[in-house]
């Protein structure tokens, strides 16, 4: 079976957020979309072992804030490859409680859509939330953020939690390439830094070889350093 294929089934990014008494979280989550239109009702498909899974199940409650094509990779990766468990998501990110308690982010979002959950379906790894849309609103006009603009614009890579999540291919290391033209491969994300884009959202210019990156120098989409990367070519 050729998983590419699962690839090519339009997605967007979001931000899904939940609570569980006064405790917030937030995760990333490609697979949320409307279900029917009266009365206004959306789906989210959230892996079990994720914290916003509990608190959802705790709360029957959950935000979704549509992102938009220029949010930073740090900021995606803030709430898609750390855990709640051990960090506060929500630290030092704009966000406003909706009016079932729960968290808004609104910062990069075009817009918002608050739910109760009317139902859900176990699905093995994953459960996906029915809700009920109680309140919404757009944010900005900006465009929005598709899952194919952020693999390969943003050149992002799939938490492993993701419902899309295929495991890669180890990419072969390659002797023949220039000088300063390697590419190196983060060891936790994947995320693959090509000197030849650099990375502008850490103000790094393109044309800068992996070795003359700072030594402070954090993967833009998990925050690992740099001495957990490998020369893939």
């Amino acid at each position: 079976m050729n998983t590419e294929a699962l690839k090519k089934i339009g997605y967007g990014v979001y931000i899904i957020c939940s609570r569980k008494d006064h405790e917030f979280n937030g995760q990333i989550a490609n697979t949320v979309f409307q279900i029917t239109s009266q009365p206004p009702t959306i789906a989210v498909s959230i892996n079990k072992k994720n914290l916003t899974h509990d608190f959802i199940k705790a709360s029957r409650v959950f935000t979704a804030s549509v992102l938009c094509d220029e949010t930073p990779l740090a900021f995606i990766g803030r709430f898609g490859f750390k855990s709640g468990r051990e960090t506060n998501k929500l630290e030092g990110v704009h966000y406003k409680i909706g009016i079932t308690g729960a968290p808004i982010v609104v910062d990069n979002a075009v817009s918002y859509l608050e739910a109760k959950v009317v139902q859900e379906m176990d699905v093995g790894t994953h459960t996906i939330f029915v809700g009920e849309v109680i309140d919404a609103d757009v944010v900005s006009e900006k465009s929005c953020m598709t899952y194919d603009y952020y693999q390969q614009v943003k050149r992002g890579t799939t938490p492993v939690a993701a419902p899309s999540y295929v495991e890669p291919k180890k990419a072969e290391p390659r002797k023949e390439a220039p000088p300063g033209m390697a590419k190196y491969q983060c060891r936790i994300c994947g995320y693959v830094y090509d000197p030849e884009q650099g990375d502008p959202d850490s103000g790094i210019k393109p044309g800068t070889p992996f070795e003359e990156l700072p030594d402070n120098w954090l993967c833009p989409i998990c925050g690992a350093a740099k001495t957990e990367f490998d020369r893939i070519g």
